[in-house]
């Protein structure tokens, strides 16, 4: 499937919130391992969220994360007027000590 990129800011209001729900996604993903997925989130000063999720396989292991659905499911209100998500495939170009691959894990 490959590495996807979604950036999106949210209202400041929402922030907080859409900060939790990211959270609880990453809490389910712990505890049900589904495999064949990294996946990581940041979230910048002006309440821009990038996630990075980088897929091995197909269905995308993302779909059975019940907090995930709820993630997305009011994500387009979250955020500002014209600043809503923004998937786009993308290809690592250089790494150093950010990812796994990085220290041959």
């Amino acid at each position: 499937m490959g590495t996807v990129v979604v950036r999106y800011r949210t209202a400041p209001e929402s922030a907080d919130e859409n900060a939790r729900l990211v959270k609880a996604v990453f809490a389910e993903l712990a505890a049900a391992d589904p495999g064949g997925v990294r996946y990581a989130t940041f979230r910048l000063e002006d309440n821009t969220f990038v996630h990075i999720a980088d897929v091995a396989r197909d269905p995308n292991p993302l779909g059975s994360i019940a907090a995930f659905a709820e993630f997305q499911k009011d994500l387009a209100e979250r955020c500002e007027p014209g600043e809503g998500p923004n998937p786009q495939s993308a290809t690592l170009v250089g790494s150093y000590r950010m990812f796994a691959a990085d220290f041959g894990g």
